[in-house]
């Protein structure tokens, strides 16, 4: 062997060594990641778990009782027998319901699901020791699904919240519940994903995870290595295989805390009807993607208006937090202290404004904007309009102010019905320029050669709507 090959095959050799002494410390910290057992973890926070057994009157056998045995077919004789082999059907049925929820200090406060004891006569709570206890309902909110109960007992062994912000996705966490009456059962997983929205309200931002969870599991924590709880059980999809959604504590803890001193929850309001930023929009006015959510509506009389804020701005921050969503937006004014003032940063015909806000109280029920009646309607987009007249703006809803083209039919198949845009609505402006009347209209459409961009603002109620055309 060549003096060169020798110290070739000496430096690869101490390569090797090199990566056999590195590879398996590295193998050893990944293998430190996954926990040897939960078993210690599931031991210490068991106490702190609860089944909880409500009893509660659907009056009339209830709306799924009614609709098998009820009256299907009429009133036809014998089919009331039929379907009711003890007689003639109850007019009231007893419903029992299974949940979970764990106990918050050593006064006896609970946290369970809205969903859960919704209703109940009666509440039963029963400890990891087979001790039962009746509870009472202290608060709910059921906006967020969460419920405060309370029962009388010593030695109780509380859970301590922790920070769902600090569960990032991909770490383990540990559901304990009673999924099908079976209690003080204990799945392990990971948060698979945070932030996500299932369709149940206004505050939608779930943890999602792979823990087993199940019916009954309802109410019951989620908690992270430390024995924290930064979840709370809530919902699953039938379909899901295996996917569950948790409340996050910090969401929850808020709600809890309003709960606990016997106060209505109530959330910050600052009176505006918004919608995210589309990419029309964010072209339309030279914003940044994902910057800030567009105002369509300032109502008059509440708080944003009265500092300032008005339909066409943009939000772009609420104190020092970015807005880049509707939801960023709702979330974090619900979190805010009712009477409080926060700087709301706007951008207003492409200039930078800030304005102070003293929230309002967000009302227990917030409607829909109304939009305009339809009509029962056509240029090169597809559109035939009509210019807005008084009888029209009264049959609309609009003030005798607004100046526009209504849409009063809609050609099948064009791009005109492909935009969402639809009759009744009403064209203010393209590409900037403001449009009152037809000549308005074809003059502005004449000067837009053929492949260019178009772009519209239409008005539907008291929201606007930005739509995009190739001419």
């Amino acid at each position: 062997m060549k003096p060169v090959d020798k110290k070739i095959t000496i430096t690869i050799a101490c390569l090797m060594l090199f990566g056999l002494l590195a590879f398996p410390a590295l193998s050893g910290a990944q293998t430190r990641m996954v926990p040897a057992n939960f078993s210690q973890l599931a031991e210490q926070a068991k106490p702190g778990v609860v089944n909880i057994q409500t009893v509660k009157t659907i009056k009339g056998g209830g709306r799924v009782f009614q609709h098998f045995f009820g009256s299907p077919f009429g009133n036809q004789p014998g089919l009331e027998d039929f379907f009711s082999p003890f007689g003639r059907m109850p007019r009231n049925r007893t419903e029992r319901s299974l949940g979970s929820g764990f106990i918050i200090d050593k006064k006896g406060y609970i946290v369970t699901n809205n969903h859960v004891i919704k209703d109940a006569d009666q509440i039963k709570v029963i400890l990891h020791d087979d001790q039962e206890y009746d509870a009472r309902i202290i608060g709910t909110d059921p906006v967020t699904d969460l419920a405060l109960i309370k029962i009388d007992a010593k030695n109780l062994k509380p859970l301590k919240f922790g920070s769902s912000k600090n569960s990032p996705v991909g770490s383990w966490v540990v559901a304990i519940g009673s999924p099908f009456g079976l209690e003080q059962t204990v799945t392990a997983g990971i948060v698979s994903a945070k932030g996500r929205m299932i369709g149940s309200g206004p505050y939608d931002d779930f943890i999602q995870t792979d823990a087993s969870i199940n019916p009954g599991n309802s109410g019951g924590p989620l908690l992270n290595m430390d024995g924290e709880v930064v979840g709370i059980n809530t919902a699953i999809i039938q379909s899901g295989q295996g996917i569950g959604f948790a409340i996050p504590s910090d969401l929850a803890t808020s709600v809890i805390d309003q709960l606990k001193d016997g106060k209505r929850v109530s959330r910050g309001w600052l009176g505006v009807s918004i919608q995210n930023v589309s990419q029309e929009m964010s072209e339309y006015y030279n914003l940044d993607p994902d910057e800030g959510v567009y105002v369509a509506k300032a109502y008059e009389d509440n708080p944003a208006y009265e500092a300032g804020i008005r339909q066409g701005d943009v939000i772009i921050s609420v104190g020092d937090v970015k807005i880049s969503s509707s939801r960023d937006l709702t979330m974090t004014i619900a979190n805010l202290r009712v009477g409080s003032k926060v700087d709301v940063g706007v951008i207003r015909q492409g200039k930078n404004k800030t304005f102070t806000v003293k929230l309002g109280e967000r009302p227990d029920s917030v409607e829909d904007s109304q939009f305009g009646e339809e009509l029962n309607g056509f240029d090169d987009l597809g559109f035939m309009f009509k210019p807005l007249d008084k009888d029209l703006a009264d049959q609309l809803g609009y003030p005798a102010s607004i100046k526009g083209l209504v849409v009063t039919r809609i050609d099948p198949g064009s791009q005109a019905a492909m935009s969402g845009v639809r009759a009744g609505d009403l064209l203010v402006e393209i590409n900037h320029e403001k449009i009152t009347s037809i000549s308005e209209y074809t003059g502005t459409m004449r000067k837009i050669e053929k492949g260019q961009t178009v772009y519209m603002v239409f008005r539907r109620g008291d929201v606007q709507i930005f739509v995009r055309f190739k001419k």
